[in-house]
């Protein structure tokens, strides 16, 4: 394994994390299975665990929480997420101070620890002024309960906008970002929020960088029932398109060639990207999980970074 520093932090994660959207919770409920593969992940030296309360609606935090609790903590790197909706509740989502600090605590609890390494604010949220945000992650870093903090999906003004008023505030500043980044999904990663977070001394965590499982193969010929486009209609239109496919399948061509799965190649094209710390994979079986790890073993070249990325549509 290989860890990288988040930003300028002192913070090193693994540049191959395991995160459980979708999966854990979801559509993977078997205890003894999530158990093998988080301690097989935590055996090959993966120490970023990274979560969300709206994932499965808190059970994925319950479910990872329960196996994580085994290893000792300060091996760990474990993150959460605070945004979306968790009831019908009107306080109960965005990024208010009574929202942040309540849901902060209900994850620590379905954890079962007593603080988070990373906290992210999974969106922004328009409703509530940036400095409100900004005060009530400021108070979990003085209380212990985060350690560093940061966003998910904001845009490179965004991220400006919030560092400012942190130094004008003398606030703790967002850390890092986890944008969606892959060989389909890239421009606005490459053209926005890379160098706006590299500029700010944020770290990058990355997640999807497989489309999905679009990159690995897995839908060349059709949507397997119980796949993860299989069960997000919107993802499926968005990502199984013709043309997309046909690209995936050229990509074949070029990991053959080099000896390695489509998947691998993808990965360490993610993780060869500029200020990337880490690569959140998922896993739902162990051979997954050892397969995206084989990522760590391949080298690429700047002109094979050209040719990987001159295969697919820039989007």
């Amino acid at each position: 394994m290989r860890y990288r520093n988040v930003g300028v932090s002192g913070l090193q994660v693994s540049v191959v994390g395991l995160g459980g959207w979708t999966t854990y919770g979801g559509s993977i409920q078997e205890s003894a299975t999530v158990e093998r593969i988080l301690r097989a992940a935590f055996e090959a030296g993966i120490n970023f665990f990274d979560m969300a309360d709206i994932y499965a609606k808190g059970v994925t935090e319950t479910t990872m929480g329960a196996v994580l609790q085994q290893f000792p903590r300060h091996r760990l790197v474990l993150s959460s997420k605070v945004f979306w909706p968790m009831s019908d509740d009107v306080n109960d989502r965005g990024l208010s101070r009574k929202h942040i600090m309540e849901s902060c605590h209900k994850s620590l609890k379905r954890l079962g620890t007593d603080y988070l390494d990373l906290y992210f604010c999974h969106r922004f949220d328009p409703q509530t002024p940036v400095e409100e945000t900004l005060r009530a992650m400021d108070d979990l870093v003085h209380q212990g309960k985060v350690l560093y903090w940061g966003t998910s999906e904001w845009t490179g003004s965004q991220l400006h906008q919030v560092c400012g008023v942190a130094d004008q505030k003398n606030l703790y500043r967002p850390q890092v970002e986890q944008p969606q980044l892959s060989l389909v999904v890239r421009k606005t990663f490459q053209d926005d929020v890379s160098p706006a977070a590299t500029h700010q001394g944020m770290g990058l965590v990355v997640w999807s960088p497989l489309a999905s499982g679009l990159l690995t193969g897995k839908y060349d010929d059709g949507i397997p029932p119980g796949t993860r486009l299989d069960a997000m209609p919107g993802l499926r239109d968005q990502l199984a398109t013709p043309a997309l496919l046909a690209c995936v399948k050229k990509f074949k061509t070029l990991a053959d060639e080099l000896n390695v799965t489509r998947a691998q190649l993808a990965l360490a094209w993610a993780a060869a990207q500029p200020g990337v710390s880490s690569v959140i994979t998922g896993a739902t079986r162990l051979e997954q999980l050892h397969e995206n790890l084989g990522a760590l073993a391949v080298t690429l070249t700047a002109d094979r970074l050209a040719q990987m990325e001159a295969m697919f549509p820039r989007a």
